[in-house]
């Protein structure tokens, strides 16, 4: 299911402001939309994160909502004219989904056309599963199944291998290849900087840097900015129903 989706790897490149590198991109999203209900559930301080949240859109004139604000936040996402899920733990943040039974208000939502907003963390969620995240798992949900807004993967803060590293941890590269082992279903790799735009059967890459795309049984492809990559939205996934 796919709808009107921003997707961000980061909300914050090294030197610069909150949103401040995607924001033409993210006030086109939000064009003709005065209020953005925003899902701070990934970090523990969730009054700090709306307040920052806030500040950030207002030269944009957007209202925000924080649902750590509001006494029923589902019935809040029922009447959001838009929706951004911040970044922080995917674990604490799906399980706090879960708790508070968002997972079905989100999708319906989106399901209408209502614009979302994703950042790390919030990129996971618009995945089938929050299995390609690169979070330790600091709480336990009661599945890994996620929003499912798109029917394929994403890992966000996607970093390249470093040719002559004596780093004896797995790369992003080969953990990827482990998920894919067990999984059939397509990763795009996202860098920082980079961002997915979909509009309704369509969506490109954006930002600056690019992304790499893995499929089991293939190549990893490198995908620069404006690349046309509506095809994934035709994948049928294929999960490791056992875990």
């Amino acid at each position: 299911m796919a709808g009107n989706l921003m997707l961000l790897s980061t909300s914050k490149l090294f030197g610069g402001r909150y949103l401040d590198f995607a924001f033409d991109t993210v006030t086109e999203l939000l064009r003709g939309r005065e209020r953005l209900v925003f899902v701070p559930y990934a970090i523990r301080d969730h009054a700090g994160y709306t307040a920052s949240v806030r500040a950030a859109f207002e030269p944009a004139g957007i209202e925000v909502t924080g649902l750590n604000e509001v006494a029923v936040p589902a019935d809040e996402v029922r009447r959001a004219e838009a929706v951004f899920i911040g970044g922080g733990n995917s674990f604490r943040l799906l399980r706090a989904l879960q708790d508070r039974g968002l997972i079905e208000a989100i999708r319906q939502q989106v399901r209408a056309g209502v614009p979302y907003m994703g950042s790390s963390a919030g990129t996971n969620m618009a995945c089938p599963s929050l299995r390609t995240t690169n979070d330790m798992p600091i709480v336990q949900p009661a599945s890994f199944a996620a929003l499912d807004l798109i029917p394929f993967q994403i890992n966000p803060h996607y970093q390249d291998p470093e040719p002559g590293s004596r780093h004896m941890g797995e790369t992003r590269e080969e953990r990827i290849a482990e998920f894919l082992e067990e999984n059939d279903v397509p990763v795009l790799g996202l860098r920082e900087g980079s961002w997915l735009r979909v509009t309704g059967d369509t969506a490109a890459l954006g930002g600056v840097n690019g992304a790499r795309l893995f499929c089991r049984g293939g190549s990893p492809a490198e995908l620069s900015p404006g690349d046309d990559v509506s095809r994934l939205l035709a994948t049928e996934a294929r999960f490791d129903t056992a875990v």
